[in-house]
């Protein structure tokens, strides 16, 4: 003991210490980080074989006639090829469908793929996106091997901006390396025998512009939201085997939903199956399509109770809406106004177009300021302040003034001027900006007052009937306002807006 306790006496612990713990403890650290990759989940390779879902036809897609045009002499190149080639025609090699969502750009694929009788490989380009580098690269490789194996056959890439984005944005470089992998692939290094890519994105403005040049993506197909006639045949293809009642009109229906897109109508159709179901009934009326599309456009209703100060806030924050649409010709027509909540709505007007509408005017602009306006201006009117139940309504007028000034040049002052240099150039125009956007909003919310305040017994009247019935229909509008001196409120709101915009 005696020699024990003078070796441990005359020992160094504190140099030992300092030599051998920073030792143990990254030996530590190591097995710590070996054992939790040994319990990470493994990445498999993913099973890549032809799609086999239900095939659609060309008669199941409405709506979208010019994509259809444009994507038949690809099916008849599959079907023959030999017919091209003896030309020295060549298919595109790869076609991007973009637009808005919902507008059938998968289904399109799909239409391609089984009326060419092609084999059909759909991707999401969410998949290849990995944490390890080198495997979505590894994935779009093996993807391509199999779609030349199973040749003649067509890869559709969904979202294709998921990895298509414009490269340099990725630290890691796992996108970029997958990116510049399907660039590859579509110049073909290796000959693709009869394979075709079609892609989709609802995003066209972010994609890399090496995707977009000739030679990858050669047609560029833009599927846009369908007009009436389509969305009636769009209608009529989501009907089949539903059971209608006689007074049921699509071309009604299509008149009614204008800007929305196949899904929208599609789920429409689904929501009047359900409450008819739910009614126990053999048929689906009429009233159960305004009933689904009363939810599909304003969304579930909400259980939330208002007190009767706040009720008749709202209900003359809706009639002003509704009043100022309704003097101002240019605005769509009100369909149905409401004050039972909806989703985060506490109430809503529904406006309608009678047609589709593709071109607007700085005046017919400006009009639908002013009504989207009305709601916050009746709760000055009549109740001396504003809530916050119209943060939605100036929000929408923000982004329609900036549009106005920076996209449509509808300004009236905005003027690129050199004088100052460059910066001074560009602080002074982005002040005008700002200054005009403003008298654009300011102008229509003095014409929305004017307005009101003119006419404010038939604002009355509309409140009145939604405290009393809680949503108006648009017969009831129609009987409310029956002498409302439309022609000239509607000329005065017009000439308001205008010269107000102009001040």
């Amino acid at each position: 003991m005696s020699v024990l306790a003078s070796f441990l006496g005359s020992y160094d612990f504190s140099s030992w210490a300092q030599t051998w713990l920073p030792i143990i403890f990254m030996g530590l650290l190591v097995l710590a980080l070996f054992a939790a990759l040994r319990h990470m989940p493994r990445t498999k390779p993913q099973q890549i074989k032809p799609d086999r879902s239900p095939q659609i036809a060309w008669d199941e897609i409405a709506g979208a006639d010019e994509a259809k045009e444009e994507l038949q002499e690809v099916v008849e190149f599959l079907r023959d090829p030999k017919r091209f080639k003896q030309l020295g025609a060549t298919v595109p090699k790869g076609i991007l469908l973009h637009g808005p969502p919902g507008t059938g750009k998968t289904l399109l694929a799909k239409a391609v793929a089984h009326e060419s009788g092609a084999n059909f490989f759909a991707q999401s380009a969410a998949s290849f996106v990995e944490m390890f580098a080198g495997l979505g690269a590894a994935r779009i490789r093996r993807l391509f091997k199999i779609a030349r194996q199973k040749a003649p056959a067509i890869v559709f890439i969904d979202e294709l901006d998921a990895v298509g984005g414009r490269r340099g944005a990725d630290i890691s470089g796992e996108k970029d390396q997958t990116l510049n992998q399907l660039l590859v692939e579509l110049d073909g290094f290796d000959a693709r025998r009869e394979v075709v890519v079609i892609a989709a994105s609802n995003l066209l403005e972010k994609l890399d512009p090496a995707l977009l040049r000739p030679g990858r993506f050669d047609r560029q197909i833009f599927v846009a939201p369908p007009d009436r006639r389509g969305r009636e045949r769009i209608l009529g293809v989501h009907t089949r085997g539903k059971p209608l009642a006689p007074s049921v009109d699509l071309e009604v229906i299509a008149r009614q939903t204008s800007g929305l897109a196949g899904a929208d109508l599609a789920n429409i159709c689904n929501e009047a199956a359900i409450f008819a179901a739910r009614r126990h009934a053999d048929l689906i009326t009429s009233a159960d399509f305004d009933a689904a599309l009363e939810r599909v456009v304003a969304g579930m209703q909400a259980r939330r109770a208002l007190g009767e100060r706040e009720k008749r806030i709202v209900a003359y924050h809706e009639a002003g809406h509704a009043l100022c649409a309704e003097l101002l010709p240019s605005v769509d027509r009100v369909h149905r106004i409401s004050i039972v909540p909806r989703g985060r709505a506490l109430g809503y007007t529904l406006n309608l177009p009678e047609e589709d509408r593709y071109l607007k005017t700085r005046e017919e602009l400006i009009d639908r300021m002013t009504m989207l306006l009305g709601g916050r201006a009746a709760e000055q009117l009549v109740f001396g302040s504003v809530t916050t139940g119209a943060a939605g309504d100036y929000e929408a007028v923000t982004v329609l003034a900036a549009a106005m000034i920076d996209e449509y040049a509808m300004g009236t002052r905005v003027k690129l001027q050199r004088t100052g240099g460059p910066v001074a150039s560009a602080e002074a125009t982005l002040r005008l900006r700002d200054e005009e956007q403003h008298e654009l909003a300011d102008g229509a919310y003095r014409c929305a007052l004017a307005l009101l305040g003119e006419h404010r017994r038939w604002l009355d009247a509309l409140a009145e009937a939604l405290l009393e019935s809680e949503v108006l229909e648009r017969a009831d509008v129609d009987r409310l306002l029956e002498d409302l001196p439309r022609s000239a409120g509607a000329s005065r709101g017009g000439q308001l807006g205008v010269a107000a915009s102009r001040d």
